[in-house]
């Protein structure tokens, strides 16, 4: 009889980034090998810390440059929930105010870890990596912009995405 992977729920959270960001991560997790997923059973949602664009789809340029690298994406809008802190292991900031807002938010006694998103950058020492205390890349708001700052976007998710993958394997 096998052991049973580890279930780790994961949140991306921002005001639009989020859903790239999940996208991203469950497109990472099924290219990973199947040693990764027979230790771990990572399960992926998004929310923003408002509820400005709750039960719409992701942005249309989200959309396409997500299609541009074959990652699927169907992601609806909805906003942080204070269950949310007790139903997910880590809780992942695109950026400093969605970590403030957060860290706010979360009540006493729950088991999310709240960190930034970036704080999983190859880059970061290992022993930082995860702490909502580590100063840490965040990944720009591209909605007033160009399409170029979707395409950062989708770079700076899929490097900290890879990172927060690699930080599940190696952590004691």
């Amino acid at each position: 009889m096998s052991a049973q992977p580890e279930k780790i729920n994961v949140l991306m959270v921002c005001l639009g980034r989020s859903p790239m960001a999940e996208a991203v991560l469950k497109h990472q997790i099924t290219a990973r090998p199947d040693s990764f997923k027979a230790r771990f059973d990572v399960r992926v949602d998004s929310a923003g810390t408002g509820a400005y664009h709750e039960g719409d789809s992701a942005d249309p340029r989200t959309v396409a440059v997500c299609r541009k690298h074959n990652v699927p994406i169907n992601c609806i809008a909805r906003a942080v929930e204070r269950q949310d802190f007790q139903k997910f292991d880590y809780i992942l900031a695109m950026d400093q105010n969605n970590l403030e807002t957060l860290l706010h938010r979360k009540p006493a006694g729950s088991k999310a870890q709240v960190s930034m998103f970036g704080s999983f950058d190859p880059s970061v020492p290992k022993a930082n990596q995860g702490s909502h205390k580590t100063r840490a890349k965040e990944i720009d708001d591209p909605y007033y912009g160009g399409r170029d700052g979707f395409d950062k976007s989708f770079e700076r998710c899929t490097k900290f995405g890879d990172g927060f993958l690699d930080y599940l394997e190696t952590r004691a």
